[in-house]
């Protein structure tokens, strides 16, 4: 009998060890002074993928666009072929026909087909995207005309905005504009057009976004939402127009990383947290996010536990497991073979 109380104390000695393994209770970081959790994560370095279409947590998208949807005088035609992983160390120019910088490559042609202008986008493949902090390292075209993006999108009146229109760039003096918008009911009632309703800013970024990868972030919380460049705080809007919903993220041109840290709209992500956040409390549950824009997560050992992540390769979809963690099955072995040998 002392052997079976032995072995049943043993078993429940490493239940902590299970229920405390690296960021189980999520991510943090500091916005606006205030340190926030987010419970999943996505996080790709395009630098390192080999082949886009292989990497489950991304979609590209394939659709047409009319004149009078794009809101300009063409319409648009997204298509996959115009979407290429450039990666480290490649001898690949990528869409191009010049030497491409490592990342992920969205080209936009110069001609058109049937009226429309071939281009690309690519999405996050969940869309259960909610309340988060939300960055991504991209390299803004020095092409007149294009139209380079980094958004939030639930639906036409819940969408969030980091846009760049190239056509306002002025190298002579120093004039780089982004404009930061949050679409809402309001700009649908007028035209989709945004500048009217106190949810619309168009800030002088203070650099050239089209000579190097730059970092680009949005902090979508309950009430309010930041948007920052190289973590400096460009602006900020809050009131009715900021989303309710969970949504997803859309990329347009160059990007060389994203990472989004979050909180899932559905409930069995919610449920899957609940489960393994045994203590917020005990070390490493919860693991700062730096401001590091070579640190990946998924990259270490131990720290997605639970996330459904993609392989920074390309790889097939998986989701990341306590790997250094002894699991309950093994902790229930290691105790009926203790009982059978009493």
């Amino acid at each position: 009998m002392r052997n079976l109380v032995t072995m049943f104390l043993l078993a429940f000695s490493l239940l902590p060890a299970i229920a405390r393994a690296a960021c189980e209770c999520g991510y943090s970081t500091n916005i606006t002074g205030v340190i926030e959790v987010f419970t999943d994560l996505i996080e790709t370095d395009f630098t390192k993928v080999m082949e886009i279409k292989n990497n489950t947590d991304w979609i590209r998208q394939e659709f047409n666009k009319t004149n009078n949807n794009a809101r300009g005088p063409l319409g648009e035609k997204f298509q996959p072929t115009n979407i290429a992983a450039v990666h480290e160390g490649s001898s690949s120019y990528g869409l191009s026909s010049t030497k491409a910088d490592a990342g992920l490559q969205l080209l936009v042609e110069s001609s058109t087909v049937d009226g429309l202008v071939p281009v690309a986008e690519i999405d996050s493949a969940r869309d259960d995207v909610h309340h988060g902090s939300f960055r991504a390292m991209m390299k803004v075209p020095d092409v007149a005309g294009t139209c380079a993006a980094f958004f939030w999108y639930h639906n036409d009146t819940q969408e969030i905005d980091m846009e760049f229109l190239t056509r306002e760039f002025n190298p002579s003096n120093n004039s780089f504009p982004v404009n930061l918008v949050l679409h809402s009911r309001a700009s649908l009632e007028k035209g989709y057009d945004a500048s009217g309703t106190g949810n619309f800013l168009k800030v002088n970024l203070g650099f050239n976004p089209t000579t190097d990868f730059h970092e680009y972030r949005l902090d979508y919380l309950r009430d309010e939402v930041t948007f920052y460049a190289d973590g400096k705080v460009l602006g900020a809007m809050n009131g009715s127009a900021v989303p309710t919903e969970g949504g997803h993220l859309v990329l347009q041109h160059w990007m060389a990383s994203v990472k989004a840290y979050f909180n899932s709209s559905l409930d069995t992500r919610k449920a899957d947290h609940e489960s393994r956040c045994i203590d917020p409390a005990a070390p490493g549950a919860v693991c700062a996010i730096p401001d590091n824009s070579a640190f990946f997560f998924s990259t270490q050992v131990n720290m997605t536990n639970n996330q459904t992540v993609s392989g920074m390769s390309g790889a097939e979809h998986s989701v990341a497991g306590a790997v250094n963690a002894p699991s309950w099955m093994l902790v229930f072995t290691w105790l009926f073979l203790g009982i059978w040998f009493i």
